[in-house]
């Protein structure tokens, strides 16, 4: 249902929108053993393969420190994490992918691909670049606002 012009509605469609397409990919990932909470985890640790603080990791996922401990003990427990001491402080862990996450994570990006691929077909490649123009531009603005 295509709801009328209302710049108002605009943010509820943005996140109405990144709810369905995640609980969409959450399903499709499940047979993996992946619940959301874990495949967020290992794409954010795929991006830096070199690993991260504990505190980091929490902070780009957008969760509070105790969650993620929790999180990380289930994901090392299955061995697709492993926590080693930080070299710049012993205090502080940083987090690493394990080898078993290496097949599992391509196949997370061939089942995301696919995913997609569905969900956007149809839509011009204009419409598309376009979208992500306004998305990029609104992002930047709520980094800069203080």
């Amino acid at each position: 249902m295509t709801r009328p012009f209302n710049p108002e509605n605009f943010g509820i469609l943005l996140a109405e929108t990144a709810r369905a397409w995640r609980s969409k990919l959450d399903q499709r990932l499940k047979p993996l053993g992946l619940s959301q909470a874990k495949w967020v985890v290992l794409l954010y640790l795929s991006k830096d393969r070199d690993g991260m603080t504990q505190k980091e990791l929490a902070e780009r996922i957008g969760i509070e420190g105790p969650t993620l401990v929790g999180l990380l003990d289930r994901l090392s427990a299955d061995g697709w994490i492993e926590r080693r001491e930080a070299v710049h402080d012993r205090r502080s862990k940083t987090v690493h992918l394990c080898p078993k996450a290496d097949a599992t994570l391509e196949q997370m990006w061939q089942t995301a691909a696919e995913l997609r691929a569905e969900l956007l077909d149809g839509i011009p490649v204009q419409d598309l670049a376009t979208c992500m123009e306004v998305i990029q531009r609104i992002k930047a603005r709520t980094e800069e606002l203080s």
